[in-house]
């Protein structure tokens, strides 16, 4: 019989595990803010599930009116910003590197980091209303993962539109760009996350891993190189110039940041 449980001993985190099945909703209300501490349990959790055998799929979503809002901006200041990119993206390398098929199920607000988690799953449905963005350059900033990953996925022209005006588009828009395998009704979300869920149930799950290690295997690649460079300017780079720490101290002081183009 199979077994089933909830982690109650999350703060950030809802997971429930019925094998071959894992969920993982994240839980940070109100709009699940991605913060360090959702970072660690992500990680924890996602290392605990590689390490089982009897897993082959994980769903991940947001609890409530959001998947996720994003990166929890505060923790992109100076003294911080090299602590937070370590622990996100090694959640993103688990997600990239997971031999379980991943699918995200994303409503309301899908922004930033947000939309970097969705973007690295296998598959993604999302409900028609939901809002897409990567909204950092807004910030003096830019998401590494979009930066590394989004083009192979939308095509050039579109990722640079998305990553360098931050504008925001709808599930719909998302799914024909090709963030989104479909954009459903808010209400038939969960069904069609089901109807893909009992699909890959009926597969091999030693064929599914072999099939997404050999897929990926090229793309992989590219994509580990690409995000540590990513990371390199970044830190050593964007986030010791005056523009990037203004934004994020306009952002807390809720008004325009003043760029001085330095």
């Amino acid at each position: 019989m199979a077994s089933t449980f909830v982690e109650s001993n999350l703060a950030r985190l809802i997971v429930n595990i019925t094998p071959p099945l894992a969920r993982i909703a994240l839980n940070n209300a109100p709009l699940n803010v991605i913060d360090i501490p959702m970072m660690e349990e992500l990680a924890q959790t996602l290392r605990e599930i590689e390490a089982r055998s009897d897993i082959s799929i994980i769903v991940l979503s947001g609890e409530g009116n959001a998947f996720s809002a994003g990166v929890d901006v505060p923790a992109h200041t100076p003294d911080r910003v090299e602590v937070m990119l370590l622990k996100f993206h090694a959640v993103v390398r688990a997600l990239v590197a997971s031999k379980r098929v991943t699918v995200a199920a994303v409503h309301g607000h899908c922004l930033g980091g947000g939309a970097e988690l969705a973007l690295v799953c296998d598959m993604v449905y999302t409900t028609s209303s939901a809002q897409w963005g990567f909204p950092e350059i807004k910030l003096g900033c830019y998401p590494p993962v979009a930066c590394t990953a989004l083009a192979a996925l939308v095509g050039q022209k579109r990722a640079a539109e998305l990553i360098l005006t931050g504008r925001t588009i709808s599930g719909i828009e998302a799914a024909e760009m090709g963030l989104a395998n479909r954009a459903v009704p808010d209400k038939k979300l969960e069904a069609a996350v089901t109807q893909t869920v009992r699909a890959l149930l009926k597969l091999s799950p030693v064929a599914l891993a072999g099939a997404k290690k050999a897929f990926y295997a090229w793309d992989a690649i590219h994509f580990d190189k690409g995000l540590a460079r990513a990371e390199k300017i970044y830190l050593e780079e964007l986030m010791k110039t005056s523009d990037a720490q203004e934004g994020i101290r306009a952002f807390a002081e809720k008004r325009e940041p003043k760029w001085i183009g330095k």
